[in-house]
């Protein structure tokens, strides 16, 4: 099977959407997935990932499993399934090839996940670094964007 992931993220220039395949295959390796890699496609904004992921789910060969993989950008209501969620907050329709599996979230917003250390920021931002401007939530995910990026 050809796994391929659909990242939000990279920007609008090549350079920036290497960087960004580049992390994420170091993610999925450090997830323990050497061996089994899938293949990153990293699609800028948003809206500009989920087209090239309708496209690619269309196009699929039999042994292609086509993955969407955004950030949340808000909380998911418990009742909804990520599909819910993204037609609620996007007004994205559920491709009519696409599963439930086909769609992830992220985090409400990427830079959520620097929180997940807050000794690499504090070392990263040096000398009047604010630790305490940061969300205290140890649940990284239910921590809402404007928290993140107004303590950021």
């Amino acid at each position: 099977m050809n796994m391929k992931v659909y990242v939000e993220g990279g920007g609008d220039n090549k350079f920036l959407k290497r960087l960004c395949r580049r992390g994420f295959n170091e993610f999925f390796r450090k997830a323990g997935l050497e061996g089994k890699m899938p293949r990153i496609i990293a699609g800028g904004s948003r809206n500009d990932v989920f087209d090239d992921f309708c496209t690619a789910l269309k196009n699929a060969a039999t042994d292609d499993f086509v993955v969407l993989l955004v950030d949340a950008e808000n909380a998911v209501e418990p009742q909804n399934s990520v599909w819910d969620h993204l037609a609620k907050r996007d007004g994205w329709d559920r491709p009519q090839a696409a599963m439930c599996e086909n769609a992830h979230l992220m985090v409400q917003c990427m830079e959520a996940w620097f929180l997940a250390d807050k000794e690499a920021l504090a070392e990263f931002f040096g000398k009047g670094f604010n630790r305490n401007a940061l969300p205290g939530n140890l649940h990284i995910e239910d921590i809402q964007k404007k928290d993140v990026m107004e303590g950021l």
